[in-house]
């Protein structure tokens, strides 16, 4: 006889079910819920004209996106799927089913206010003691756009194109011209086939003129450098009667390369050297992250693979929220952000910076745990200074959080909720996606962090 628990799937409720007695108190989608509709939202209700059939209410639009991205559902389609098969999401959107459109027009719509309520979420951290700024740890990393790099044409290649495409148009006029005498192929349209390449000449013209454009732009900034260096062995030579040791710098060449690129689909994304090894579409993604509780407090996004220019405006965003957020003492970094300005650009911001000079030993000798530098010279430089710093017990210390605070966060981010490719294009819609997707992991990580320091204090 056997001794199972009945499964009847048609059997009637008694009383009309209840999708909040199906979820945990604990549940990460109560949480988003609760914080979210603490949020300021007025930036995002009036610009709602009343007019028309009822909407539906952005702080519950909102959630839904939250927590798609908290749990890697991020498609609009798949959004809209998961109120009918996920309790979690039917709890959020209240038993209603907004759409797809609906979904993807409130991303795309509000994807400037969205961002905007990152730091009220860090401020709520904070008024739940959850958050107290001190130690920052500094890191980027790359996703891919939302392009192919198959999509990306060299300079050169579009060159080869245009006359390739040119020679084609041609062809197709003197076929047409000659019509009444010779035979086109089967199924052959003369016109749309013209259209086509003239679309394609003209898409290739557009890409040319963003080459262009990208060249003059770094033409003057090479020209600026090499004439600040120029300068500055001049003077050296006139103070010291000597030729400076070194070569001399090369001047740059102006126009495009054959080499230089663009991307058809996200013409502001960048071929970037990735983890692994190999070349794709993408953007650099910065985050600096709080060292005790692993809460994102200021992220940036940037075309250029190198991460050396952005400490700066790093400093610049952490200061513009010191007002609510609190101020920070100590700013982590790895070497790819290494170079003396920002060095003296931490100490202007009263951040002692702490970013390394070079590649760290993975597997130094044991004495070297116990070692402390000898005094530093009087008279040394930031750069000295902080070097001595990194080589102190306390300064290893202190510099071994990096790795155990941004990096796990870029790893969750990407493995755990699963985001590993941007849904916008161009540099602002994908700077504002990033910061959302930060938003998410903050929530995330308060929900875990709340237990455990919710009742303190």
């Amino acid at each position: 006889m056997s001794n199972f628990i009945p499964c009847d799937r048609k059997t009637d409720y008694l009383l009309p079910p209840s999708v909040d007695d199906w979820l945990t108190q604990d549940h990460l989608a109560r949480f988003v819920v609760e914080v979210i509709d603490a949020l300021d939202l007025s930036n995002l209700t009036r610009q709602y004209a009343g007019r028309g059939s009822k909407a539906h209410h952005p702080a519950t639009l909102l959630a839904i996106l939250v927590y798609g991205y908290c749990t890697g559902v991020f498609s609009s389609r798949k959004l809209e799927m998961a109120t009918f098969d996920s309790v979690a999401f039917r709890y959020i959107a209240a038993g209603s089913h907004p759409d797809h459109d609906t979904l993807a027009t409130f991303r795309r719509r509000f994807i400037d206010d969205l961002s905007s309520l990152f730091v009220q979420v860090l401020e709520m951290a904070t008024e739940m003691k959850l958050l107290k700024l001190g130690t920052v740890c500094l890191d980027g990393t790359k996703i891919h756009a939302n392009a192919s790099r198959h999509s990306a044409l060299s300079h050169g290649h579009i060159v080869k194109l245009e006359a390739q495409l040119k020679q084609e148009v041609q062809e197709l006029l003197a076929l047409a011209e000659a019509a009444d005498t010779a035979n086109t192929p089967d199924g052959m349209s003369l016109p749309k086939e013209l259209k086509l390449r003239e679309d394609r000449l003209a898409a290739m013209a557009a890409a040319k003129a963003k080459i262009a454009e990208r060249a003059a732009a770094r033409y003057a900034r090479e020209k600026a450098q090499f004439d600040e260096k120029t300068a500055k062995r001049e003077t050296q030579e006139k103070e010291t009667g000597k030729k400076p040791r070194g070569k001399p710098p090369i001047p740059p060449e102006p126009g495009a390369k054959d080499s230089d690129q663009i991307n058809l689909t996200d013409e502001e994304s960048r071929i970037m050297k990735v983890s692994g090894g190999g070349f794709e579409q993408c953007y650099n993604a910065q985050a600096a992250v709080d060292a005790a509780t692993m809460l994102v407090v200021a992220t940036g996004l940037t075309q250029a693979p190198n991460d050396k220019q952005q400490v700066t405006p790093m400093i610049k965003t952490l200061q513009d929220q010191a007002q609510r957020l609190g101020g920070v003492t100590m700013l982590i970094a790895d070497t790819g952000f290494c170079s003396e300005s920002n060095v003296i650009a931490c100490e202007q911001a009263k951040m002692e910076p702490l970013i390394a000079l070079a590649r760290q030993d993975h597997h130094p000798h044991w004495s070297a745990r116990f070692e402390e530098p000898a005094p530093l010279a009087a008279g040394a430089t930031a750069m000295q200074a902080m070097a001595h710093r990194l080589a102190s017990k306390t300064g290893r210390a202190a510099y071994a959080l990096r790795k155990q605070t941004v990096e796990p966060v870029f790893g969750i981010i990407k493995s755990v909720m699963g985001f590993r490719q941007f849904l916008t294009r161009g540099v602002s819609n994908v700077r504002n996606e990033w910061t959302l997707v930060c938003m998410a992991w903050n929530l995330k990580r308060m929900a875990v962090l709340r237990p455990q320091f919710g009742e303190s204090g």
